[in-house]
Formats: structure tokens, sequence, C-alpha cells
């Protein structure tokens, strides 16, 4: 499918890339490697997403260029969803990017059910970063210092700083031709990791007065309220690791990070270790993501909320 894909950037001009909401590393990087390979090669593309950049990935280099209005669709004639296993996952634009002539689809979750003609998907590979290392060696492009930190970036959060189940082998590799490239690994991870607002660490204390711990069943939780959100000034993105924080307790193998979307609606993220699949897990609520890290929402208040998930990872 690699050739596929190929064939259609040469034939191509005008390229609209895109990737799903509330973005991360993975997402924001893939994006920004891909627009500079194509505007290297002579083509013109724009990458839309629907929701700001967050501010710890404004250093990734053209970040800039991002735009949130795409602007006449009729100008596209290829179109890139990359980190996504279903379209819908773009947001509220995602009719309209459905109807561009040529789709294409580069992605990793266990969950894609293939909805793209034209894709490159494996659920082996440790991020989407790593399959367009892939693509691009394939094509024998120049991979650039700034490709590079990006594609870097990419491999490096979704493999949660080189420490998840996903890194492996091809991952190291690939990691490994891009600082030969030009990539710094400590300057991007200072970037990623060291530089957050206060508003993170105020948000953080609240947090962690909500930490759940219960070794019966091999779980731990964090919950972020709406109220909290606004009592320290925080946004939805400063809630970005915190479910590695249960994680990180002996006896757990699930963490949980409940975040209050609504009244009754809730954000779950959830990290595993070992083999235990939670990726079932959120399939079991309309989400998705990989055996160790997965997302999905349930309605109603926190209490029936964590009863519902308690009830699915038991029958895990």
């Amino acid at each position: 499918m690699i050739e596929k894909i190929i064939e259609t950037i040469n034939k191509g001009r005008n390229f609209l890339i895109t990737s799903h909401i509330r973005l991360d590393g993975d997402a924001l990087g893939s994006e920004l490697a891909l627009y500079l390979m194509l505007t290297n090669l002579g083509k013109k593309a724009w990458i839309y997403n629907q929701d700001n950049t967050p501010a710890h990935y404004r250093f990734l280099p053209a970040a800039s260029e991002i735009v949130h209005d795409m602007g006449d669709m009729e100008q596209y004639d290829t179109a890139f969803v990359l980190d996504c296993s279903e379209l819908e996952r773009v947001g509220e634009q995602a009719e309209k990017i459905g109807k561009i002539k040529n789709l294409i689809n580069v992605d990793h979750h266990i969950s894609n059910n293939g909805f793209c003609e034209i894709r490159l998907i494996d659920a082996q590979a440790s991020s989407t970063g790593e399959l367009l290392v892939r693509l691009m060696k394939e094509m024998k492009v120049t991979l650039t210092e700034d490709i590079c930190t990006n594609l870097y970036t990419a491999i490096l959060t979704d493999t949660g700083g080189f420490r998840y189940s996903n890194t492996r082998h091809s991952a190291l590799w690939a990691a490994g031709e891009l600082v030969e490239k030009g990539a710094d690994p400590q300057w991007i991870s200072e970037n990623v990791y060291e530089n957050d607002p206060p508003e993170k660490l105020k948000l953080l204390a609240r947090v962690l007065d909500t930490l759940a711990i219960d070794l019966k069943n091999k779980m731990g939780s964090l919950t972020v309220t709406q109220e909290a959100l606004l009592a320290t000034g925080a946004s939805m993105d400063h809630t970005d690791g915190f479910v590695d924080i249960p994680r990180a307790v002996r006896g757990v193998e699930i963490a949980v990070l409940y975040t209050q979307l609504g009244k009754n609606h809730f954000k779950l993220s959830l990290r595993s270790k070992d083999k235990v699949n939670v990726e079932r897990v959120a399939k079991k609520f309309g989400g998705g993501g990989h055996i160790n890290a997965a997302a999905c929402r349930i309605e109603g208040n926190i209490e029936s909320v964590k009863l519902k998930l308690l009830e699915a990872i038991k029958e895990l």
C-alpha cells in the first residue's frame, strides 16, 4: 500500500493534512513532518486542525502554519488523515473532508477498521510518526532537521518517553535515524516534558486529592472536575500525563483519568501494564486506542461512570 500512497503523492498538487481532536504529540509531529516533506517536494499543503495547538507543542517546526479554517474545499485533490482510527475523529468537518477525491489514512490504532481505500495501517507500529519515517525512507526524501524534530517528538510522546510496551526495535531504530539526522533528544524532551505552566501544577495539586487506589481490582484513578479547572485557570490540555500517576503505583495494573466534560459527561483515559487490554474496555463504550492506552466517553454522574467502568474491567 505504500506504493499507492507514493503514487498518489507524486500525482497530487494540493494536499490537506489533518488529525484528531484533542491533539497530542504524535498527531502534531506527524502532521508537521508530512507538511514539510510535501512542501519540500514542491507541493502545496495545508494543515487543518479543529483544536488549537497545546502550548507545549508550539515549539515544533512549522507549528505556526496550522490553520483552523479549510477555506475552499475544491482546491484539495488529496487529504491525509493521520493518527485517526475513524474519519469522525477529525471533528466537525469530517463529512467535508471525506468528500475529497483522494483520502489517505496513516494510523497505528488497533481499532482502525480501514475507512480509507488508500491507507498505511500497522497496529504494531509505535506511532503514526514511525510509519511516516517508513514512508519517507521508501520515498528516499531528505530527512531535514525540522522533519526529524517533528517525527522524533511523535515517537517519543506515543511511547511515553520510550517506556511503553510499543517501544519495539522498529521504534528505537526510527528514533536513532532521526537523531542521526538532526533531532535533539534533550531539547525536545525539555520542551515537551519540562515546560509546564503554573496552572498545570495548581490543577495537579487539586487532582491528587481525588487519588483512589483499589488494589483488589488492581486499579488506580484520578478525577478532574470542571470546578477544579475553573478554580486553577487550567485547561483540558493541562491534564496531559496525569493518568500516568496512578499507573506508577505498585500493584496497579489499570489506571484511569476521569475528566469531566459536562455535568454528566466524562472522558476516560485508560492506561495499563503488561498485557492488560484496555482497548477492549474502551471499545465497550464506543472508544478505542491501543492495548495499553485507550480512551472513551461515558454519560452519567461520576459514581455511575466509575461503576460502569468497573463492571467492564471485571468482565475483562
